[in-house]
């Protein structure tokens, strides 16, 4: 029998301490709604949750960046349909300018409609877009995934291209100017078709990239999910 040491109250007292650190621990891990309340519950799990948290917050701002670039894009596309409609009436009132029954005087009143179209599109290739030129013809770079890599849209230049310049430079005053007036319109019509093309395959990506981002987040957070978030009916039981 022992008298001054008593081993049965030593060996309660230590469990109940260990039973209160792990009701504690239970309690804490309900109350945050997460299992790993401190680094020591899962130290690797604690790890890879760390680079999944910073990778879905990177794949929410390339979210953001996409769907800034596809805003840029499709406000290129609205000002773009602006000038179509323009050229398409300088093509017409260049021929209207080659009637032979028409004079000179006639085709001046053509020329001074033919010219205004032509300064407006002159002043919508001024535009920018919170301060970023949309027809400067320079190439943005579109971050697309969480990893930094980029993708290249091509821009739309309509005050440096040839294209466009030779037909608001033009004039229908007389027949014959009339007549080279109107290929150098038919070409900028050209022009824009196929830059409203561009446009509309970078919007295209530029949409599956964001779709195929969202994917890939729900995956990601699936994943942090099983790591890191607590199981309600486990933990009370426990």
């Amino acid at each position: 029998m022992v008298i001054n040491t008593n081993m049965s109250a030593q060996s309660s007292a230590r469990l109940l301490v260990e039973s209160s650190q792990l009701l504690s621990k239970s309690l804490a891990r309900l109350s945050s709604g997460s299992k790993i309340v401190s680094p020591e519950d899962d130290v690797a799990g604690q790890a890879v949750s760390t680079r999944f948290d910073a990778q879905i917050s990177r794949i929410n701002a390339t979210r953001s960046n996409i769907a800034n670039a596809i805003s840029f894009s499709q406000t290129q596309d609205g000002f773009l349909k602006k000038v179509a409609k323009a050229l398409d009436r300088m093509s017409e009132l260049a021929i209207l300018s080659q009637d032979i029954t028409k004079q000179d005087p006639d085709r001046a009143l053509y020329h001074a409609e033919f010219s205004t179209l032509a300064s407006y599109i002159s002043d919508l290739a001024t535009k920018d877009y919170n301060g970023v030129s949309l027809f400067n013809g320079g190439t943005l770079d579109v971050t697309i995934d969480s990893d930094g890599n980029k993708f290249n849209m091509t821009g739309v230049d309509l005050l440096g291209s040839t294209s466009y310049t030779n037909a608001l430079n033009a004039s229908v005053t007389t027949a014959t100017q009339a007549d080279t007036a109107l290929d150098f319109v038919k070409t900028a019509i050209s022009a824009v078709s196929q830059d409203r093309a561009a446009i509309g395959a970078h919007v295209t990506r530029l949409t599956s990239t964001a779709d195929q981002l969202g994917v890939l987040k729900d995956n990601i957070t699936a994943a942090n999910s099983r790591i890191k978030d607590v199981d309600v009916a486990e933990e009370s039981t426990a």
